[in-house]
């Protein structure tokens, strides 16, 4: 009995010892790092390298002699960006990367790689007169100052684009030709409306305005290395050059030069006989081109 008894304290020792040198051990014993927490050793990277846009170039233009042209016209269409085949150019409104709104490029283009954008002025439309820069464009836009002090652009409200092109016929390649020479973003909104006794209130109204030109071919060394999202594949986006060069968007005529200092369609009608109008235009320009082909 003695023997069973020592036995026993002696196993109780041993095993109160154990526990006790396991939990040093466990306390003192320093965490093993997770690899998987660690970012020092993870390096992130897509599928496949896309390098097509970034290095793109702009197709340069075939040289015209003015000999060969043997009629031209200065044509304005409206773009407007809610529609389906257009919406590519206005989301997305907050950048996703590297990936930009048309007008979000634009605004890009003229504060990081000092491009140029000009007033609305019919009369000294691409001149140094004319000439404005970012904090006028951001006073006539409109911003929103985030906490922080971050200012970020109403670039939701640029909801339309009026492009200035230039129709003509190349004799020489016997071909009718049309180049963009400038785009102008313009601002879609509701006026804010303030009475007598101080009550604000939004007007029925929509209105509209021109907030700057940019001169086209200044823009396509930009717009060639900057990609449009593509919702059929992710794998075969195109530039905004070759949306533009490609004539990839839905647009109206909004007007023609003529005699009446180069008055738009608004100008002189209203309602349906706008539509109509700008139909008649495009109708006269593929009949232009149909007879000199026949004559």
């Amino acid at each position: 009995m003695k023997r069973a008894a020592l036995f026993l304290v002696g196993a109780f020792i041993i095993a109160q010892g154990l526990r006790a040198q396991n939990t040093v051990t466990q306390s003192t014993q320093p965490a093993t790092p997770n690899p998987q927490l660690t970012l020092d050793t993870l390096k992130i990277v897509d599928v496949y390298e896309k390098i097509h846009i970034p290095e793109k170039k702009p197709i340069p233009y075939v040289p015209i002699r003015e000999a060969d042209v043997m009629w031209a016209k200065d044509v304005w269409r409206i773009i407007d960006l809610r529609e389906k085949m257009n919406q590519p150019l206005y989301f997305p409104i907050t950048s996703i990367g590297k990936r930009m709104s048309f007008f979000g490029l634009v605004m890009y283009g003229v504060r990081e790689h000092n491009l140029h954008a000009f007033k609305d002025d019919k009369y000294n439309l691409f001149s140094s007169q004319s000439m404005i820069g970012y904090k006028d464009i951001v006073a006539a836009l409109g911003a929103d100052t985030l906490l922080g002090g971050e200012v970020r652009l109403k670039t939701h409200l640029v909801k339309q684009l009026l492009v200035k092109e230039k129709w003509f016929f190349d004799k020489q390649h016997s071909t009718m030709k049309v180049q963009i020479v400038g785009i102008a973003p313009i601002k879609v909104y509701n006026k804010t409306l303030t009475d007598a006794n101080g009550n604000v209130s939004t007007s029925p109204e929509v209105s509209r305005e021109i907030l700057f030109w940019l001169y086209f071919p200044e823009f396509r060394e930009l717009f060639a290395k900057s990609e449009v999202y593509n919702r059929f594949s992710d794998s075969q986006n195109i530039s905004f050059d070759d949306l533009f060069m490609q004539r990839r968007f839905a647009s109206y005529i909004y007007g023609e030069s003529n005699v009446f200092e180069n008055r738009f369609i608004v100008d002189y009608l209203v309602g349906d006989d706008i539509l109509y109008e700008s139909e008649k235009i495009k109708s006269s320009l593929m009949e232009m081109e149909h007879d000199l082909w026949e004559y």
